[in-house]
């Protein structure tokens, strides 16, 4: 269970303005997005939400957190907070709307993830959890997604544990990665706790723990018959794969097999092409070739094209650490509050950047098919509503109208999950999770590739952006 606690200062400073104010029961909608599509792709994947809902269901104030927040000290050495917000902190229960995507939905710049309505105070307490465990989570699913499709059918193994950004992010890691595509991950406690297959060999120490290669892929082999991988680089890969094809010949002699061999090293391409040789000579022909070192989608693009004779990849630092982009720009936006009379009133930020101006209302993310094609999504507000023709234009990223014509069905992307802080919204396995996002994901590539996709705000809801920042600008 994680506090209530894991969140920014600057949220509880702000949270007490409000209740100090009597601002922390106001109606308010926010929503949680990303700006910019990650590793110069086309796409993300939705993915967190698990994460979220865990969170969510245990979000209480205990008498220790309660006990922590009372030692903090102003400039004055005065405590930061009077004992009346905290009592009234360890009475509050999580009372807001929830509406999200499904994890594995693709999505797009701009489109809100989530859309969280409910006491001011609660989901500004809200913003920095959630972005953490959506930012990240979706950074790694959409890099598995990206190397699974590199690796064109072959397994891929998420190995990145020893790597990750500590035991949190380890997990929280092995778990999009399996969401984005992975089929299983060396991580056995993300096994336990999220049902995900667990894949593993053995290291190099295990080799030079023994007095030679071939003792050591023979006592591993006596231990555990039904499950050899045996890595052959430690000295020489050529004679390393020589040695495991005798203990395979070995094997078989007892009923079971050399399920695989791994290299971690050296000319890659070259080298399997060499292994899969010896070993298709030996007549082990199903003895598949798993290769780990360094890898990412542009590695195993590249080492495809060199004709390397590769089946699994085991795929690690660059997964977990999401190597070439280590984050995604997730941003939390105020986007209307209710005065006393229970009217919305719109609000957006402006800035001098104009990616950075948000969108006022309360957000919906419409997508739109053609002979269940992708064609466009299209941003609309729940009051203003959106026209059901296909006629309407949408404007997309280069300020440019564009008709949806031919369109023949249409799905809201952002779907209840909590009411009130009720869930309501039934658990959907991993597995499930899993398969929704590689379907997503290999359809929207093989519709759209690497172009651009057509997505922003209805017509009437920009023309609304377009008058508020003229009026906010005076």
């Amino acid at each position: 269970m994680i506090s209530p606690l894991l969140t920014d200062l600057y949220q509880f400073t702000m949270a007490y303005g409000y209740w100090k104010l009597g601002m922390h029961d106001q109606e308010a909608t926010f929503h949680l997005l990303y700006r910019k599509n990650p590793f110069r792709g086309n796409y993300a994947l939705s993915c967190g939400l698990g994460s979220i809902v865990d969170f969510l269901n245990n979000w209480r104030f205990q008498p220790d957190d309660i006990a922590y927040l009372a030692t903090l000290k102003n400039a004055h050495d005065e405590p930061l907070f009077p004992k009346d917000f905290l009592d009234y902190l360890q009475s509050l229960r999580f009372n807001c709307d929830i509406d999200a995507m499904p994890e594995g939905t693709i999505m797009f710049p701009h489109e809100p993830m989530l859309r969280i309505q409910g006491p001011l105070l609660q989901c500004q307490l809200l913003e920095s959890p959630l972005l953490n465990m959506m930012n990240f989570q979706s950074l790694v699913a959409t890099k598995a997604s990206r190397v699974c499709r590199a690796a064109q059918g072959d397994s891929v193994i998420e190995f990145g544990m020893r790597r990750a950004q500590g035991p949190d992010g380890a997990l929280s890691a092995s778990r999009a990665a399996y969401i984005g595509g992975c089929d299983a991950t060396s991580n056995t406690l993300a096994g336990k706790l999220y049902d995900i297959p667990v894949r593993g060999t053995h290291a190099h120490s295990w080799v030079t723990a023994f007095a030679s290669e071939l003792e050591a892929f023979e006592a591993y082999a006596g231990v555990l018959p039904h499950n050899v991988i045996l890595l052959v680089d430690t000295y020489n890969t050529v004679k390393g794969v020589k040695n495991a094809i005798k203990i395979g010949k070995k094997l078989r002699e007892h009923g079971a097999d050399l399920l695989g061999i791994r290299l971690d090293s050296g000319n890659m391409a070259q080298l399997s092409i060499n292994a899969r040789a010896l070993l298709d000579e030996a007549g082990f022909t199903n003895t598949a070739i798993l290769a780990s070192n360094t890898l990412d989608e542009y590695v195993i693009t590249d080492l495809k094209k060199r004709g390397a004779k590769i089946s699994a990849w085991g795929v690690g630092t660059n997964l977990v650490t999401a190597f070439d982009q280590p984050a995604l720009d997730g941003v939390y936006k105020l986007s209307a509050l209710q005065d006393r009379g229970g009217k919305w009133i719109y609000k957006l930020k402006l800035s001098e950047e104009e990616v950075k101006v948000s969108n006022p209302g309360r957000h919906q993310v419409r997508r739109f098919f053609s002979a269940g094609k992708y064609v466009a999504d299209v941003i609309y507000d729940l009051d203003i509503g959106i026209s059901d023709t296909p006629e309407m234009l949408v404007l997309n990223a280069d300020m440019q109208n564009v008709r949806l014509d031919d369109v023949d069905a249409f799905v809201d992307l952002l779907q209840p999950i909590f009411r009130r802080g009720k869930l309501v919204q039934q658990p959907v396995s991993i597995h499930e999770l899993r398969k929704n996002a590689m379907q997503a994901s290999n359809e929207f590539y093989q519709m759209h590739g690497e172009h651009r996709y057509s997505m922003g705000l209805e017509k009437k809801l920009y023309d609304l952006k377009l008058e508020m920042i003229k009026g906010l600008k005076g």
